[in-house]
């Protein structure tokens, strides 16, 4: 089996709503976002002869991914009220909804479909929320 990773990061905040502690209010991390691919056999295309994947191609994916969410406030549907939205928009801000509560879990998560659906036989990724709190989502991919 053949793996290769990729790294990129975004800058955002994002609240946990109906958490009871800090993670309540509105903060925001360095989020680092680390994709492995794996396969069992390697290109043998000319111009990729040899690789898993051109790495370009795996770092421009993930790079379109993060910058969809680099400096945006990214909330969970439903948590805000109208009127804040509303209000946050009116100020210009960059707002991102997803419809999952904005744990790195979650990210994790939404990365490997992400990449998934953009052609990439993802083996695993992990969401480092802070430089040593990370987590991860993979396990069996049926298309590697």
């Amino acid at each position: 089996m053949y793996y290769i990773k990729s790294e990129n990061h975004f800058d955002a905040a994002h609240f946990l709503k109906g958490y009871e502690g800090k993670c309540h209010n509105l903060h925001g991390h360095r989020w680092r976002v680390v994709v492995e691919v794996a396969g069992q056999e390697l290109s043998t295309d000319k111009q990729t002869r040899d690789m898993l994947f051109d790495f370009g191609d795996l770092k421009s994916a993930l790079k379109e991914m993060c910058d969809n969410l680099d400096h945006s406030l990214i909330y969970e549907e439903g948590s805000l009220k109208d009127a804040t939205i509303a209000a946050l928009s009116d100020e210009d801000f960059r707002m991102v909804a997803v419809p999952f509560r904005p744990t790195a879990e979650r990210f994790s998560q939404y990365f490997f479909e992400g990449m998934k659906a953009k052609g990439f036989p993802v083996h695993r990724v992990d969401v480092y929320e802070t430089p040593t709190n990370y987590a991860s989502y993979g396990g069996v991919n049926p298309d590697i």
